[in-house]
């Protein structure tokens, strides 16, 4: 299980959310809807002070992360975060990187 953060992305939670020298982590929640999670969506929160992080990425000094307990949510997969400008937001791939697999 890896985290990518794209250039783009990157640019967009540090300048549209202030991101810098700060925290984001990822999470799994009820309800919605991804291409590897039917009833579940991904959420992201702003969070300074990780707990348990099983994988982080730091880019740009904004640190990006999945806890503990949230690790079933991206089991099997890595995790792509770029910036699509048409929403103005950051989109999200799921890789499969064989973990299911084994």
């Amino acid at each position: 299980m890896k985290i990518k953060v794209t250039d783009a992305a990157s640019k967009w939670f540090r300048e549209d959310m202030g991101m810098t020298g700060r925290g984001v982590r990822f999470f799994g929640k009820v309800y919605g809807k991804t291409p590897v999670h039917e009833g579940f969506s991904l959420g992201m929160t702003p969070d300074d002070h990780p707990r348990h992080p099983v994988v982080a990425e730091k880019k740009d000094d904004v640190t990006y992360y999945i806890t503990e307990g949230d690790q079933w949510f991206f089991v099997g997969y890595d995790l792509t975060i770029d910036y699509d400008a048409k929403t103005d937001g950051p989109v999200y791939q799921y890789d499969d990187n064989g973990e299911l697999d084994k």
